[in-house]
């Protein structure tokens, strides 16, 4: 016998469920080919040279895109609605792990990356679908499960991939193709606009332009020191990304296998500092000595990446590294505090469009340095050059990082 007195389930979480369903497979197919992408190259080019540095120009063109497509995708749905851009979203990251799993040649392979570029919306729509939905007392909890479910979609894809990879380089990208059909066919059927057409607004051309967000951050005097801060750390975590999977199968022979177990270390450590252990790491620490010592981790392990010797190094210097996990954070928590509440939202935006540029920057810098080394021997320690490159920003970003909190005592005394 049933209580008359059961709650039903509230609409508003089904809704947001679809958006955390969203995001979640979406990051788990990215996270599915991270680590097969790389050695599908080996099918077209010749030589780790080749396969670094067409690598590199692969991975920018799906950032050069996302950069320029982003911005419009987001005023498109306060325009049209949240709901078709993000089933256009789902739709076309489909069609780029098919068209990427059936490519016959290199040039199919960059149809792949223009196609997924042009689609890759979700995060930032889903996120104002969240806010549409969400009352201002809810509205921090669902950004903190779309957060959580990011984290974990990127936890379980590269490990996942990695083990479909070991299999057929080509699984991963079939798996990726069916979860994103499928998250599209429930959206179609089962999910609601969110966005009343009385709260929609025209496209305004200024919004368009993905440099804005740019320039907003630079006429900053008072953050501009953090923002480099974070623009180097930010570079450098890019750079090693995006050479990694090239990196450890020249140097140890890893399989997509090693590398999905790997990533997945690295996603398991992200989550549990970032969703875990931050708040008592801010509470000993304090943010500005935490993000110093973070910053100070991140060096190190940049260095003991690049000089490692043997594959297993690999994971103990993942597992050390733990409180890099907190650097931004910690320095998104001190900018924040510089801002006025009814600017939060256009400095955090800001600040994503620093990743966005690092998305086209950085694959194109590390990848060209490994492709420069590759016809060294495995063993030779300049085959790490890219990682020294990454300590060497990270370092910098320490540098100027420790004169900017001694020379802006009104920000700091704040964290």
């Amino acid at each position: 016998m049933t209580s008359s007195t059961a709650v039903p389930p509230s609409p508003t979480s089904g809704k947001l469920n679809f958006v955390l369903v969203c995001i979640f497979i979406d990051m788990l197919g990215i996270g599915l080919i991270v680590p097969v992408l790389p050695l599908l190259l080996d099918q077209f080019v010749d030589g780790p040279d080749k396969r670094a540095l067409w690598y590199g120009v692969l991975a920018a063109t799906f950032g050069i895109l996302q950069f320029l497509f982003m911005p419009a995708l987001g005023a498109l749905s306060d325009r049209i609605g949240r709901r078709p851009v993000l089933l256009y979203s789902m739709a076309g990251m489909c069609l780029n792990f098919l068209v990427t799993a059936w490519a016959p040649s290199l040039a199919w392979l960059f149809v792949g990356r223009i196609i997924g570029g042009m689609s890759s919306a979700s995060m930032s729509v889903a996120s104002a679908y969240a806010s549409d939905i969400s009352t201002r007392e809810n509205r921090a909890k669902a950004f903190g499960k779309i957060g959580a479910a990011f984290g974990l979609g990127f936890i379980c894809g590269p490990m996942l991939g990695g083990l479909l990879g070991d299999a057929n380089l080509h699984l991963p990208f079939y798996v990726a193709a069916a979860l994103s059909a499928a998250n599209f066919v429930y959206g179609f059927f089962f999910v609601p606009e969110s966005l009343p057409a009385a709260r929609r607004e025209p496209v305004k051309l200024a919004r368009l332009n993905p440099l804005s967000a740019l320039l907003r951050l630079v006429r900053r005097e008072d953050i501009r020191g953090l923002v480099i801060v974070i623009t180097l750390a930010t570079f450098a975590q890019m750079m090693l990304q995006s050479t990694w999977v090239l990196y450890t199968t020249f140097r140890f022979d890893w399989t997509p296998r090693d590398n999905g177990i790997a990533l997945f270390c690295v996603g398991l450590g992200s989550v549990v500092v970032q969703a875990g252990l931050l708040g008592i790491l801010i509470r000993r620490f304090g943010e500005v000595r935490l993000a110093l010592v973070a910053l100070t981790s991140g060096m190190l392990t940049y260095l003991a990446y690049g000089l490692a010797t043997q594959g297993w190094m690999m994971y103990v210097f993942i597992l050390a590294n733990v409180l890099a996990y907190a650097t931004n954070p910690a320095l998104q928590g001190i900018v924040s505090k510089s801002s006025p509440p009814e600017q939060q939202g256009e400095l955090m935006g800001s600040l994503q469009s620093i990743s966005s540029l690092g998305v086209i920057v950085t694959p194109l810098l590390g990848t060209a340095i490994l492709s420069a080394v590759s016809h060294l021997p495995p063993g030779d320690w300049r085959v790490g050059s890219s990682f020294f490159v990454c300590a060497g920003m990270q370092a910098l970003a320490l540098l100027v990082a420790w004169r900017y909190f001694r020379s802006h005592h009104a920000v700091t005394a704040k964290a």
